[in-house]
């Protein structure tokens, strides 16, 4: 090749796996993402290393695993890893890498996050798309700048119109980038904030899905006596409310019918779940038209064949499954499992959907292999590269994946909980609780059915647990290098 392919990284929130038309949801209209799936290689299981923003990113951004890089929580202060984020690495190459969006590596309540030795020399910054930060968040002001105040647009039950939404804003940012840099390698991460809640789309956009046309959620009767048994995870220091819904945790909805009231209180209005899948495919659909402008831009610019597009998201959205939305401590395939696409005309192959079980930390080492640089020893991430070029099996990558949850969403919260999954199992220990799930995916791909207790499990459980100890004891952060022998 000529040059460095650039790498057009977009990451949006909270997007759960099965989201996508090319890969077998009829109900959501993505003919944007749908083509990268067409012109690459989507892995159908990508799975988070956390079920929350903070960590997942941070692991994503290091190819190590939250807990190794100091990044267990949501909230905190600020990155106190050491080991570089992946720009960081890439900036040092020579590549001039952007950030357009959230980064959320520390805290952004009441003020602009903390930035770390991140290597972005051009940083346009939105985290929510709210307006109650001061100056210097890009988004806010942007919307000022077209004559509005984005305080009083999200007020409205229409939702902030498509021409000033944060996804558009994104790609009008991305856009910009894409032209000024075209004569030379860079790096952009495009960090879009839906379809994070509040399911708030633009009216033009809600009035696209119908909720009576919706599939509603994975849900049987038996997941609400199961989740009242998993509660004593969510909250040690406040008592539960089965009746209220809270952003941070996923607390069992009030109703799971249509138009038994307002659970979530975002707006007025139907709140049951085949409302809400309704606006959340509503936001998705607003991501793949303002993914189709920036595919578009690279088309014009002529730089479609020197870039390598990736699209993923942090981490997914419950969404009424089990009778919980959004997220928190629990790993369920609509909360851990995420969309992950790449595509490079000319040099990784087309139109394959690999069922490999591959992990977010794949993701650093991935690009710096395309890139051509080294890969350092520190990150468990392994590359997609093989599996992207054919030269490996395209469903064969890992043996099992992880995820974690430390202590990551109340500041009183001390829940500790871990999964691996398998090819055909899932585990997951709540620590200190003595409660723990096991699935057998195959026959219960779902996970309705709980066979932790199970007898005729109890191999299997024994095993996953040794392999569940020893991969947790794998991510432990050894300190500076060794440079002596004592």
């Amino acid at each position: 090749m000529s040059r460095r392919p650039n790498f057009l990284w977009i990451c949006t929130d909270q997007q759960r796996f099965d989201t996508i038309g090319a890969l077998g949801n009829s109900h959501v209209s993505t003919p944007s993402i749908d083509r990268l799936v067409r012109e690459g290689v989507a892995f159908d299981r990508a799975y988070c290393q956390a079920p929350i923003c903070t960590p997942s990113r941070a692991s994503f951004l290091t190819g190590v695993y939250p807990s190794t890089c100091l990044s267990n929580r949501n909230g905190n202060d600020h990155y106190a890893g050491r080991q570089p984020l992946v720009t960081r690495l890439m900036a040092d190459a020579g590549y001039v890498c952007g950030n357009v969006g959230k980064l959320h590596l520390s805290a952004a309540y009441g003020r602009i996050e903390t930035r770390t030795d991140d290597g972005y020399s051009v940083f346009q910054y939105s985290h929510a798309p709210r307006d109650n930060w001061p100056v210097g968040h890009d988004y806010a002001d942007w919307v000022r700048e077209k004559g509005f105040v984005l305080g009083e647009l999200t007020k409205s039950v229409d939702g902030v119109p498509a021409e000033l939404h944060q996804t558009t804003w994104a790609a009008t940012r991305s856009i910009e980038f894409m032209t000024a840099n075209r004569d030379r390698p860079w790096l952009l991460s495009v960090n879009i904030y839906d379809p994070h809640p509040p399911f708030n789309p633009p009216a033009e956009y809600r009035a696209k899905f119908d909720p009576g046309a919706m599939p509603g959620p994975h849900f049987r009767p038996g997941d609400i006596a199961a989740q009242e048994k998993l509660g004593a995870v969510d909250f040690q220091s406040k008592p539960r409310d089965p009746h209220k819904l809270d952003i941070n945790h996923p607390i069992i909805p009030a109703t799971l019918k249509r138009g038994e009231g307002d659970p979530a209180g975002e707006s007025p209005g139907e709140r049951d779940a085949w409302t809400l899948q309704a606006a959340y495919y509503a936001m998705i659909k607003l991501i793949d038209d303002q993914l189709g402008r920036m595919l578009g831009a690279l088309d014009e610019l002529g730089l479609a064949e020197d870039t390598v597009v990736i699209f993923t998201s942090d981490h997914g959205e419950t969404l009424g499954d089990h009778g919980l939305i959004q997220k928190g401590c629990r790993f369920y395939e609509g909360l851990v499992r995420v969309p992950l696409i790449w595509r490079w005309p000319g040099h990784i192959r087309q139109g394959v959907v690999s069922e490999a079980l591959v992990e977010l930390t794949d993701k650093a080492p991935t690009i710096l292999d395309l890139a051509g640089l080294p890969i350092p020893e520190h990150m468990v991430g392994r590359s997609l590269r093989p599996l992207l070029e054919g030269t490996a099996a395209a469903d064969r990558h890992r043996e099992l994946v992880r995820s974690e949850f430390y202590d990551a969403l109340d500041l009183k919260d001390r829940t500790r909980a871990t999964m691996i999954r398998t090819d055909r199992h899932k585990l997951v220990v709540y620590h200190g609780h003595g409660l723990g799930e096991l699935f057998d995916l195959e026959a219960d791909p779902w996970e309705h059915e709980n066979r932790w207790d199970d007898p005729d499990y109890a191999a299997i459980k024994a095993d996953l647990l040794l392999k569940s100890y020893d991969a947790t004891v794998a991510t432990f952060e050894h300190g500076s290098p060794r440079i002596g022998p004592y």
